[in-house]
């Protein structure tokens, strides 16, 4: 019987991953092997000796130490691609916001209210919100990933725009998923000068904080759209503010609101919507719960942000995984220990992710407590198991 601990209020489906027979699911488990999380804060918790594993139903692991988990030994997941599209759905209504100036107009029928002829008053004024259709126009879309592959793809196929796509990490995976219409931008450059409507859906790092800064936002074409569902560090506030005060920049639409942008004219706040939606959240939890299965039942790792990822069938018999830094002569050591004890390492699978490495092996027959606690006592190892049928 596996424990698992929920940090947050999470889906029923989990149960479809995670039967009862076999796993005890609940919010009071004091030593649990596996912990579920959607957003609640884990940094200042403590952590359980019998913690083998950490699964963030969605993409951001903000709220998890990884850093400290990562020494101890605990495998991290998070869920990529879940609420790809409840995301790109957002991003689509975002372009028709911002272009058809929908959020103004709205706004200004509500102040309506109460008047006489208001049918009359509409009419009348309905011209101060004209907006271009966006068939025919171009669509930047930086990183095509699982939402940015979609949102081109979207606006290709289904909405009649030129796109332009930008990704010097595109994976095979999702470049098999695009449409052949999209087209890729020789540079950044060359996208931001030509698109009416450049969206970003790259992760947040060094290298991509406030990367729409001055510089940057003065190649684009003149009155475009930015949109960003991605974080809002990837702008400079003071940068977009200016642009959208000197009408180099028609909109900017944001679902991660800060104070300085909220009120600023221009800018369109979603209040953080992108994955609120049952099927995002079902998606989520659902993959969450299958990884933390895979992982307890036979070790296999997916989509793990510490730990390289290693698919891995059911165990024939005895199966060892140890998690170690990544360094010269240390699966040696590990070697030599089992032999000293007459078993035979029937098959072995070494990988490696930066600085920390796993080995599984298959090895004749289950090994003892004292055996465990000799590879659990070397240096550089964080954690062994033993991973049985």
């Amino acid at each position: 019987m596996y424990t698992i601990q929920t940090l947050n209020k999470i889906s029923d489906v989990i149960y479809e991953a995670l039967p009862a027979e076999t796993y005890q699911v609940s919010d009071a488990q004091s030593a649990p092997d596996a912990v579920l999380v959607r957003s609640a804060a884990m940094h200042e918790l403590p952590v359980p000796p019998s913690l083998l594993a950490v699964a963030r139903a969605g993409a951001g692991v903000n709220n998890i130490p990884v850093a400290e988990y990562t020494k101890r030994g605990i495998c991290v997941f998070n869920t990529p691609g879940a609420n790809a599209n409840a995301v790109a759905e957002l991003v689509v209504l975002g372009m028709l916001m911002s272009g058809r100036k929908v959020v103004e107009g709205i706004e200004w029928a509500l102040s309506l209210k109460g008047q006489p002829g208001v049918a009359k008053l509409v009419e009348k004024g309905k011209g101060q919100f004209v907006g271009p259709e966006l068939r025919g126009k171009t669509l930047g879309v930086i990183g095509l990933g699982a939402i940015g592959a979609l949102v081109a793809n979207a606006a290709a196929q289904g909405l009649g725009m030129k796109v332009l796509g930008l990704d010097p990490y595109l994976s095979v995976q999702h470049a098999w998923s695009l449409s052949r219409a999209i087209q890729q931008a020789p540079s950044l450059e060359a996208l931001l000068k030509a698109s009416d409507f450049v969206t970003v859906h790259v992760p947040l790092s060094d290298s991509t904080r406030a990367m729409f800064q001055e510089s940057l936002l003065a190649q684009m074409k003149p009155g475009a759209h930015l949109l960003n569902f991605s974080r809002a560090e990837l702008v400079d506030g003071d940068a977009v503010r200016a642009a959208l005060a000197d009408g180099r920049l028609a909109t900017y639409v944001t679902d991660f609101p800060t104070d300085d942008m909220l009120g600023v004219k221009g800018v369109i706040c979603i209040p953080h919507l992108g994955a609120s939606t049952p099927e995002s959240e079902d998606n989520c939890a659902r993959m969450a719960a299958e990884q933390l299965r895979e992982y307890l039942e036979n070790g296999s790792i997916r989509n793990s942000v510490n730990l390289p990822d290693m698919a891995l069938g059911s165990p024939e018999g005895s199966r060892l995984q140890i998690i170690h830094d990544n360094a010269p002569g240390l699966v040696s050591r590990i070697s030599a220990v089992i032999s000293r004890e007459k078993l035979n390492i029937v098959n072995m699978l070494n990988k490696s992710r930066g600085e920390v490495a796993v080995t599984v092996l298959e090895v004749s027959e289950a090994p003892g407590e004292a055996l465990l606690a000799e590879l659990s006592a070397l240096e550089q190892v964080a954690r062994v198991r033993l991973v049985t049928q």
